[in-house]
C-alpha cells in the first residue's frame, strides 16, 4: 500500500520526511500506519509532534474512489445509465464490485487489497447476534438494516446480471460486503450523496464529539445530526467551511477534513495537538453507540453522544412540543433537558401548565414535590426496563470475561467447561456454531465463521451492556436528588439499585 499511496498522489504537510529502511513505514511525513495484531485493528499515528489546526493529509480528487471516477468505464457506465431507479449508493456499491472483478488489472488494486474482508454492521448480524442485542429498539433497527441490504440487493441484480459479474460477486454476501464498505469507509463529497472511498483518509479511527454544555443540547436543534433521515448517516460527513486556523470554528467542527474544492483534493486537520507516537483520530460526526454500530460496525465504552430511550406515558408527549427523539437519558445517567422539562409540565395539574410553562421550558423546577414524583418515576421506569431484561448487568460482565478467554490463545482450554457457565445464551452459541472441545490439547476448535460471529456477539452484549448501565446510572442519579431532596422519601420506595 505504500507504493500506492504514492502512485495515487497522496500528499502529507507539512514538513515531509522520508522514511527509513530501519523503520518502515506505510506513509511518510506527518503520518505513519499503526497496526493492532491483538484487536486486528489500524490507524494513524503522529510521526512527530502536531498542532491543532495543520494540514497533514491531502488526497487529491483524482485517488478518491467515487461513482463518478468508476463509471469512467464505458460499459459500465452505458449499464448504469439503464437502471435509473437505483439510488447513488446503490450505483457505487455495484460499481466497487465490478472494479473488484477486475483484480490486478483495476488500477485500485492496491488499495482495494487494503479493505477489510469483513464487517461487523448491524446488516451482518445473524438472528442469534441480533437477539443478542436485547433491547427491542435495537433489535428493531438490526433488522431494518438486513431487510434495507436485502431489498437493494436484489434491486441491483439486473444490473450486476448485465455486467457478467463472477456469480460469487452476485451473491448477497458480497453485497453485504460491498454495502458495508460504503456505509462504513466513505466519506462526504459535495457532488454525490454516495459519497467517496479515501485511501489512507479511511485509516483514521474513530473519535466522538464531545459532549454539549448541559441542559442545552436539546434547544440547539434536538441533535438532528442524530437523524437517521440525515443524508450524512450514510457517511462519515467531513464538511469544513473555514479555514483551518480560525480557533473560533476548530473549537465548534464536528468534523476534521472535507473536500476543498480550491485545493481539488480532500484535506485532514490535526483536531488536537497530538505528541509523536499518539494515534491521531478524526470526527466523523455525532453518533449514539447503536449507530455507530449500525454503519460502521464498532462502538465506543465511553461515548459522550449515547442516549438510552424509556418508555413515556402518551401525555407525556402530548403535554409538552419537544420532539420525540429529544426525550432520553444521557451516557452519564442523567435525564435530557427536554425529558426533565416534559416531566415537570407533565406532573403538573393540567389547569396549572399554562402558567409555569415559562418556567419549565427555562429548566426551572417547579417545587421539590414535583421534582421527587419525576425522579422517582424516572427510577422507577428504568427499573422496569432493567427487570424485563433477559440478563442481569453483572451476568452479561462475566459473560464477556468469558468471552475474552475463548478469544484469547493463551488460555488453557481445559477451562472449556467453565466457559460455559455464564447460561443458555453460551449453550445457544455453542449449538448455533457445532462448536467442539479438541482432544489432544483440549483446543477449542473455531471456524472462521465462528470467530466473526462471537466477535459481532461480543459487540451485542457490549451494546447491551453498556445500554444497562446507563439506566443503572440514572437510578442513581434520581435517587441521588430525591435524597437530597427529602432523605425520608426513600424508604418509602421500591426503585432502589
Amino acid at each position: 500500500m505504500g507504493d500506492g499511496a504514492g502512485n495515487l498522489g497522496l500528499h502529507h504537510h507539512p514538513h515531509h520526511r522520508s522514511v527509513s529502511s530501519s523503520n518502515p513505514s506505510l506513509l511518510c511525513g506527518p503520518l505513519s500506519l499503526r497496526l493492532s495484531l491483538s484487536s486486528r485493528s489500524r490507524g494513524l499515528a503522529a510521526a512527530r509532534d502536531l498542532s491543532q489546526g495543520e494540514l497533514i493529509l491531502t488526497v487529491p480528487k483524482s485517488a478518491l474512489m467515487t461513482s463518478q471516477s468508476l463509471l469512467k468505464d464505458e460499459k459500465l457506465s452505458v449499464a448504469v445509465k439503464r437502471h435509473t431507479s437505483l439510488s447513488s449508493t446503490q450505483i457505487l456499491t455495484v460499481c466497487l464490485l465490478a472494479e473488484m472483478s477486475k483484480g490486478k488489472s483495476s488500477w485500485w488494486h492496491p488499495y482495494l487489497m487494503q479493505l477489510p474482508r469483513s464487517y461487523d454492521t448491524l446488516a451482518n448480524f445473524s438472528q442469534f447476534e441480533k437477539q443478542a442485542l436485547q433491547v427491542d429498539d435495537a433489535i428493531w433497527v438490526t433488522e431494518r438494516a438486513i431487510l434495507k441490504a436485502e431489498l437493494e440487493w436484489k434491486k441491483a441484480i439486473p444490473l450486476m446480471e448485465e455486467l457478467k459479474l463472477k456469480p460469487q460477486l452476485q451473491n448477497f454476501r458480497a453485497w453485504l460486503w460491498a454495502s458495508s464498505t460504503v456505509s462504513s469507509r466513505t466519506m462526504h463529497i459535495p457532488w454525490d450523496d454516495a459519497g467517496c472511498l479515501c485511501p489512507v483518509g479511511d485509516f483514521y479511527n474513530y473519535a466522538a464529539p464531545g459532549e454539549e454544555p448541559c441542559g442545552w443540547e436539546d434547544l440547539k436543534g434536538a441533535r438532528n445530526e442524530s437523524s437517521l433521515q440525515n443524508s450524512s448517516f450514510w457517511n462519515k460527513d467531513a464538511t469544513n467551511n473555514s479555514d483551518a486556523g480560525q480557533d473560533d470554528v476548530l473549537s465548534q467542527r464536528l468534523t476534521d477534513g472535507g473536500y476543498k474544492e480550491d485545493l481539488a483534493a480532500y484535506c485532514f486537520y490535526a483536531r488536537k495537538n497530538y505528541k509523536k507516537g499518539e494515534q491521531v483520530l478524526l470526527s466523523y460526526g455525532t453518533y449514539t453507540n447503536l449507530e455507530l454500530l449500525e454503519h460502521y460496525g464498532f462502538l465506543l465504552d465511553e461515548n459522550p453522544n449515547d442516549k438510552v430511550f424509556i418508555p413515556l406515558e402518551p401525555e407525556v408527549y402530548a403535554s409538552s412540543s419537544w420532539p420525540k427523539d429529544s426525550l432520553y437519558i444521557h451516557q452519564n445517567g442523567k435525564p435530557s433537558f427536554a425529558l426533565l422539562s416534559a416531566l415537570r409540565l407533565w406532573a403538573t395539574p393540567a389547569s396549572e401548565r399554562r402558567s409555569v410553562g415559562h418556567l419549565v421550558y427555562s429548566g426551572t423546577q417547579l417545587s421539590a414535590e414535583n421534582e421527587i414524583f419525576v425522579m422517582g418515576w424516572i427510577a422507577k421506569s428504568c427499573h422496569v426496563v432493567l427487570e424485563n431484561l433477559p440478563t442481569s448487568v453483572e451476568e452479561d460482565s462475566l459473560l464477556l470475561c468469558a468471552v475474552d478467554k475463548m478469544q484469547d490463545p493463551n488460555v488453557p482450554m481445559e477451562v472449556g467447561n467453565a466457559l460455559r457457565s455464564p447460561g443458555v445464551e453460551f449453550s445457544a452459541f455453542w449449538e448455533v456454531h457445532d462448536l467442539k472441545i479438541g482432544d489432544g490439547n483440549g483446543g477449542l476448535l473455531l471456524s472462521e465463521k465462528a470467530r466473526r460471529s462471537m466477535e459481532r456477539w461480543k459487540l451485542a452484549v457490549q451494546w447491551r451492556l453498556r445500554h444497562k448501565r446507563i439506566l443503572v446510572d440514572c437510578i442513581s442519579h434520581c435517587t441521588e436528588i430525591i435524597s437530597s431532596l427529602s432523605p425520608t422519601f426513600l424508604g418509602h420506595r421500591g426503585y432502589q439499585s
